[in-house]
């Protein structure tokens, strides 16, 4: 019977260090001491990263040629989840498939090429901005362009006809809240107003278990689980629920440049100019799609 393979290892030594680099250990000291190579302090012993040291090796690679190209990123449109977004990828025939996760791990996963664009909708309260300074601060970005899919008017979703007169964030105190993920652009808006109305973590109960998409705050509002959540208005009227606006969002589409002119990409912004388009926009609620297409940031990251 043959053998099982062995896995390389996690963490190497100086010696195996070495040997990978091709280099002697003293100079792989040397690299200790100046804080260029990765590594974990043990017990007094030196332990090397397998994984970093081999990223920090690729980081270090000189070359004219166009990198991105060796790893094409996936036909995938990570992060925030859109009710129009997702009704035009399919009706477009576009082929693009869906990763929703919330806005931040779609970053991540365009960082990582493990998408080819991400929707994003991030308060950003410094500037009153939306999604650009987080995409200047995901590490591992580049070349991305930022792209306005459309204004959504978000706030509370609240139970049919709001038999609890909430008016604003000011009302939730006392009440029971359904959360989303802490990577949802909406969790980070719901956090920025509750601080603003002066409402701490004691003043609303929020439930255990946070929303994983806006549909999932409706459920647990029509359920009665909860007395609000934070979602646009689309989905309110999905659901027949009440609603009580508080800011209109931009949802922008995070693209890889290179991806931008790529055919899937491009048959999904072909398919925005529809009647049909406008006209499901209009039966949704809630969009204002007038500035669809604008570029804010342009090769970013």
């Amino acid at each position: 019977m043959a053998s099982e393979p062995v896995p390389a290892p996690r963490y190497l030594t100086t010696r195996e260090v070495a040997a990978l680099l091709r280099i002697k250990e003293r100079k792989v000291y040397e690299l200790v001491a100046d804080g260029t190579i990765p590594v974990c302090r043990i017990t007094g012993k030196l332990l090397f990263p397998r994984r970093q040291i081999e990223a920090w090796v690729d980081s270090s690679i000189e070359w004219s040629g166009d990198a991105e190209r060796l790893s094409p990123r996936p036909p995938v449109v990570a992060g925030s989840h859109d009710p129009m977004l997702d009704w035009a990828l399919r009706e477009s025939g576009s082929g693009l498939a869906t990763v929703y996760e919330g806005s931040l791990s779609g970053l991540h996963r365009l960082a990582e090429g493990q998408a080819m664009a991400a929707g994003l909708h991030v308060f950003e309260p410094a500037s009153g901005d939306w999604n650009r300074e987080h995409i200047a601060a995901t590490p591992g970005l580049s070349g991305i362009v930022l792209i306005e899919w459309a204004r959504r008017s978000q706030g509370l979703v609240v139970a049919h006809d709001n038999p609890a007169g909430i008016a604003g964030i000011a009302d939730l105190k006392g009440r029971t809240v359904v959360p989303r993920q802490a990577e949802a652009g909406s969790q980070i808006l719901l956090q920025h107003l509750l601080v603003q109305a002066g409402l701490g973590a004691e003043d609303v109960a929020m439930l255990e278990h946070p929303a994983r998409s806006e549909t999932d705050i409706a459920h647990a509002v029509a359920g009665g689980k909860a007395d609000a959540g934070l979602a646009i208005e689309a989905v309110a009227r999905q659901f027949r629920l009440g609603f009580v606006p508080l800011a209109q969002e931009r949802f922008d589409l995070a693209v890889a440049r290179r991806d931008y002119f790529e055919p899937a990409f491009q048959t999904l912004l072909a398919f925005t100019a529809t009647d049909a388009f406008a006209e499901r926009a209009r039966e949704l609620g809630g969009y204002d799609i007038g500035g669809l297409g604008t570029v804010h940031l342009n090769g970013a990251g």
